[in-house]
């Protein structure tokens, strides 16, 4: 691995906790002038880097991220694609899984590193953890292979010491530093004193060249079954007239009620032609339709299996397919594809 000195990092912040800067007055946090990074974070001048920075106008929280904001960045990432030598996103983190997720179906062929980053305390605060997320962030994004390939050409999240793939994060820890895990897959990267790469899960681009892909269709609903559901919700989720699929968050192994009028409601939505999809809402594990009655009725009323894709990555996947086809059938044999890395064979 090795960090050349003709290497260049765009950083593109779209705002969140990391660009937040306490005001002396009444401690209220605002962003900062991002051109002011180096003098907040000035360990950045040790690296042999050009580091320039793009900042969204106006900058957006991270609730209030739409997909908008990722065809937006899709098309910043392929405007300055062949001038710089990886991407940092610095991003909130209540949705950075989201947009990471999407990102890594909306970037075809991706050949560079865009790794997105971000705080749970802004970076002027004393014991922020974001410089060192930033600092590392920057490096890996800048990282190449002895053949001067980049190290890792994926849509990535890094948090805490730990680059994840970002269509396998989830957000797990409102508070901590520990924002963030991959519970199906492990780190492609770990940092100590030394950034130690899991070459085998990193993925490679394809032989075409990169482009992006901004078609989305969100009308997507997501479903998640609990103790005490009733008929009038599943009715209203499953059969409502404005959407075109459903992600149904199952117990355990993608189990769900047993009950007729459940069941009814599932057949009925499949018949109707509606995209529905098994995500279990276990952090760890997958679903497995044959193993259980309820999940092979399913099964047999066309639910697809997600297997172990998280809900973030699949309403990016699904987006992103519906966007791109109009065909349901097209787009749940696609579901059942791993696409970007987002799911186990």
């Amino acid at each position: 691995m090795s960090i050349s000195s003709k290497s260049s990092v765009l950083l593109i912040y779209t705002g969140g906790t990391i660009g937040m800067k306490e005001d002396p007055g009444n401690q209220a946090l605002r962003p900062f002038d991002f051109n002011s990074l180096m003098e907040e974070v000035p360990e950045l001048h040790k690296f042999a880097l050009r580091i320039d920075s793009y900042t969204f106008d106006p900058l957006i929280d991270s609730s209030d991220i739409e997909p908008g904001m990722w065809q937006k960045l899709a098309r910043i990432i392929l405007e300055n694609y062949d001038a710089y030598d990886g991407f940092v996103v610095l991003h909130g983190t209540d949705t950075m899984a989201y947009s990471a997720s999407a990102l890594s179906f909306m970037l075809e062929n991706l050949g560079k590193p865009v790794i997105f980053t971000g705080s749970q305390l802004p970076v002027g605060r004393p014991r922020t953890d974001g410089k060192e997320n930033l600092i590392s962030a920057v490096e890996i994004a800048s990282s190449r292979e002895a053949d001067g390939s980049p190290t890792v050409p994926e849509v990535c999240i890094y948090f805490n010491s730990l680059l994840l793939r970002g269509n396998r994060s989830t957000k797990v820890d409102a508070t901590g530093f520990e924002a963030f895990r991959s519970p199906n897959l492990p780190p492609l990267a770990q940092a100590g004193i030394d950034i130690r790469y899991n070459r085998d899960l990193i993925r490679r681009p394809g032989d075409g060249p990169f482009s992006i892909r901004c078609g989305l269709d969100t009308r997507v609903s997501i479903l998640k079954v609990h103790p005490g559901i009733t008929r009038q919700v599943v009715e209203d989720i499953l059969l409502g007239p404005m959407t075109r699929a459903v992600i149904i968050e199952t117990y355990g192994c993608g189990n769900a009620p047993s009950r007729d009028w459940f069941l009814d409601i599932v057949k009925e939505s499949s018949r109707r032609g509606k995209i529905l999809l098994n995500v279990t809402q276990c952090l760890r594990g997958l679903v497995n339709m044959d193993l259980y009655a309820t999940g092979r009725t399913l099964k047999n009323a066309g639910v697809v299996c997600g297997r172990d894709i998280t809900t973030e990555s699949a309403l990016g996947k699904l987006f992103f397919l519906m966007g791109n086809s109009d065909d349901n059938e097209t787009v749940k044999a696609q579901l059942e594809k791993d696409l970007r890395g987002e799911m186990s064979i």
